[in-house]
């Protein structure tokens, strides 16, 4: 008895050292899920009897974010646990846990990367933060037969599937939304700023491509854009100078250059056009006051459950499908409220 506790206490801190240094957050209803209660037993036919004795196929699925401070990610791990919920519905154990840095950064998202591989996953679901940095352990992971899966932006390395917006395509449609409130208000040329989160993360980098597309051949001036993180309060503080020069709209690129954008153009009373990228209860509330003009809103639960069930589909040998899969982006602005 006494070795059998020992054990037990090994294990769990080997379990909490995984963890160190990369955010968890388990799903631990998703493994029970697949199992059927003593009630719901008892009520099967002798058909549904029978073939509830076929063990279940287990899975470990993870899904590994930037980080862990937008909604945008909390929809994203909604869609996995909606998936997980069905697939337990027919017979697939999946044992899902989201990790996650507590801010973007390279090195702790490889921290996840790497605790995940030791915890024994059979498939990731990664928004890479960057598409280089991340590819060593990628190859790792590859290399111990954990199957790639990206959802939101991909790294530069071989992935089953990308289920992503055409970020390109929806910044030039952010573009266009601003132009369009731009000229109707009797403006037609001005500077224009930008806040975007980095210089190397693939969607809102390409985001910022389709923004900029958007204005060619036209009298505005799109300035030097400005890096914030991410961040809602370095955002609002790029925005802030952008509008002291004299901008005439801002552009934020994910969700906390959008909060950042909206607050500054509120503190400045409301002048600027402002235009953004995802959905959150704070954006939309800046979007319903006036303070900014329309996001462009994606959909990430259906990225986390369409990510999930691509996974279980690769781990049982089934077809995947595609390799990308464009997942939707809508304008919404006051009117859509």
């Amino acid at each position: 008895m006494k070795r059998k506790l020992v054990s037990a206490l090994l294990g769990l801190v080997l379990t909490l050292g995984l963890m160190a240094g990369c955010g968890s957050t388990p799903a631990p209803a998703a493994s029970s899920a697949a199992q059927p209660s003593e009630a719901s037993s008892a009520a099967q036919s002798p058909e549904e009897s029978a073939s509830s004795t076929f063990a279940a196929e287990s899975y470990n699925v993870y899904l590994i974010t930037m980080d862990q401070m937008d909604q945008h990610w909390v929809n994203v791990d909604a869609g996995c646990k909606k998936a997980v919920s069905e697939l337990a519905n027919v017979n697939y154990n999946v044992n899902y846990t989201w990790l996650a840095p507590d801010v973007k950064d390279d090195v702790k998202q490889i921290e996840c990367i790497n605790n995940a591989i030791a915890g024994g996953a059979n498939a990731i679901l990664l928004a890479a933060n960057g598409p280089d940095a991340v590819t060593a352990a990628l190859k790792e992971a590859e290399d111990a037969g954990v199957k790639i899966i990206y959802v939101d932006s991909a790294a530069d390395f071989p992935a089953i599937q990308t289920l992503a917006t055409d970020n390109k395509a929806a910044g030039t449609t952010a573009g266009k939304e601003m132009i369009k409130a731009l000229e109707a208000a009797g403006i037609t040329e001005g500077k224009i700023g930008i806040v975007n989160v980095n210089a190397a993360t693939a969607s809102t980098v390409a985001r910022e491509e389709g923004f900029r597309a958007a204005f060619e051949g036209s009298k505005f001036e799109i300035l030097e854009t400005q890096y914030g993180e991410g961040d809602a309060a370095k955002s609002k503080d790029i925005a802030a100078n952008y509008i002291t020069q004299g901008c005439v709209g801002v552009f934020g690129a994910n969700e906390g250059s959008t909060v950042g954008a909206g607050n500054a153009i509120q503190e400045a009373g409301g002048t600027v056009v402002g235009v953004g990228f995802d959905k959150s209860d704070t954006i939309l509330n800046l979007i319903k006051n006036g303070y900014l003009l329309c996001t462009m809103a994606q959909n990430p639960d259906v990225m986390g459950y369409e990510g999930m069930k691509t996974a279980v589909k690769a781990l049982s040998g089934e077809d995947t499908g595609e390799k990308n899969i464009d997942t939707g982006v809508s304008v919404i602005n006051k009117d859509a409220l």
